[in-house]
């Protein structure tokens, strides 16, 4: 690994250092812990499965709606960093807003969670287009994976931190569990401003040619838009990817963000799950790693099939399992591929789009990831009104697992290349 000398390569990755801290301490442990048992505690399990569902629905179609408009804008004004930091901001002062709100009030907890999701999830699509600027293409799997590697880290050694404060709350100087989550939500808030400062200050925005500032922006940012649709028939491989992407992803967010919820729902101990969540996330951290240099031997798509068949298996067993030891499994699975599938989708995304237009197709990119994460929680939470039954909710990834991985398999790597090298020198 020899970016770790890379100031640039190391400032652009400490940003998922600091913004997995939300991802798992907030969004996929203690939000569903608190909305179900102390937010919301007055309803039932299948009333606050729902809620959550919504929730990061919600959020993630105000950034389906964003993210093209403000990526072209960012792409002429040259202002990703810009807009990074401002939905970043946003996401960290309403994360530190939830230790604020009381038992109860699952109304005003569910809406601050929102706010900072769409921060959270706008952030990303700005970071992600970053990448241009820190890595050339021979780097890209590798700088991809170190991302996601540090932010499965430092995002677990946080989220351990804030375990061990639940558990011992005394040891800590806090009266119960209850004010510990509450000084966590304050904690990922402190994390994710401070881990944040290197990419403002060493991380370049890519070249422009002709920048653009103030109200030009956003109209050089449309004329931008209104091109690309008019130059879709060129675009064939990376609209496929976006189609792939769109569906297997979805797999993949609706079972990071459901799985607490679903271990609850089959009567698992809540501490139970929070152990397996920490096995997936140090799992992820070496297994991202080694799926960076697996995209450089034999392929970003080989990868990917590989993670997308250990997760329809993930999803089969998941079904069936009746034994906390069986959940412990399902982590040591899910950690060895949830960081690889994604990063190799990055990267192989990035090697086939116009550099100098990253904002643009990362907001096209992370659009899709985001609605993709519509779909996946609210079926999840219907089928579970529906039914009663959460065994058959966690099947329902399995359809779009298969049918990502079959339009993927129509990409053409080189070619999408080829073409968007065209359209630079263009």
């Amino acid at each position: 690994m020899s970016f770790f000398g890379d100031r640039k390569v190391i400032s652009w990755a400490l940003y998922d250092w600091a913004n997995s801290a939300f991802a798992t301490t907030v969004m996929a442990g203690f939000f569903p812990l608190f909305l179900k048992q102390y937010w919301g505690g007055f309803h039932t399990s299948s009333e606050t499965t729902f809620y959550l569902g919504a929730a990061n629905s919600l959020a993630s179609l105000v950034v389906v709606v964003l993210a093209p408009i403000l990526g072209s804008i960012a792409d002429r004004g040259g202002t990703k960093k810009r807009y990074l930091m401002f939905f970043a901001v946003m996401a960290i002062v309403m994360t530190g807003a939830l230790s604020l709100v009381e038992s109860g009030n699952w109304l005003l907890a569910v809406a601050l969670y929102v706010i900072a999701v769409i921060g959270f999830s706008g952030g990303n699509v700005f970071y992600d287009a970053l990448i241009v600027s820190v890595a050339d293409e021979r780097r890209l799997h590798r700088v991809s994976a170190l991302g996601f590697s540090l932010g499965y880290l430092g995002g677990g050694l946080l989220f351990a931190l804030n375990v061990m404060m639940t558990l011992w709350p005394e040891h800590f100087g806090l009266t119960d569990a209850t004010q510990a989550i509450r000084v966590s939500f304050v904690m990922v808030a402190v994390w994710w401003a401070v881990f944040s400062v290197p990419l403002l200050l060493f991380v370049p925005e890519p070249e422009i040619i002709d920048r653009v500032s103030g109200w030009s922006s956003i109209s050089a940012g449309f004329g931008q838009l209104a091109a690309t649709f008019q130059e879709l028939r060129q675009l064939r491989m990376v609209i496929l990817m976006l189609l792939a992407y769109w569906l297997y992803i979805d797999g993949v967010h609706t079972i990071q963000r459901m799985a607490v919820d679903y271990g609850m729902a089959l009567g698992f101990d809540y501490q139970d799950l929070i152990v397996a969540m920490l096995i997936s996330l140090f799992v992820g951290f070496p297994a991202t790693i080694a799926f960076g240099l697996l995209g450089e031997r034999l392929g970003a798509r080989t990868g990917i099939y590989i993670g997308i068949g250990f997760y329809i298996v993930i999803s089969v067993w998941a079904a069936t399992i009746n034994n906390v030891w069986e959940f412990y499994v399902l982590a040591v699975a899910i950690g060895l591929v949830q960081g690889g599938v994604q990063s190799l989708s990055r990267s192989l995304f990035a090697r086939i789009i116009p550099a100098d237009r990253g904002g643009e197709f990362f907001g096209f990119y992370n659009m899709l990831g985001k609605f993709a994460a519509v779909l996946g929680p609210v079926m999840m939470g219907i089928s579970s009104l529906a039914t009663g039954n959460p065994r058959i909710a966690i099947l329902l990834p399995i359809v779009l697992f298969i049918a990502g991985g079959v339009i993927l398999s129509r990409v053409n790597e080189r070619e999408g290349m080829r073409i968007a090298r065209a359209m630079e020198r263009a």
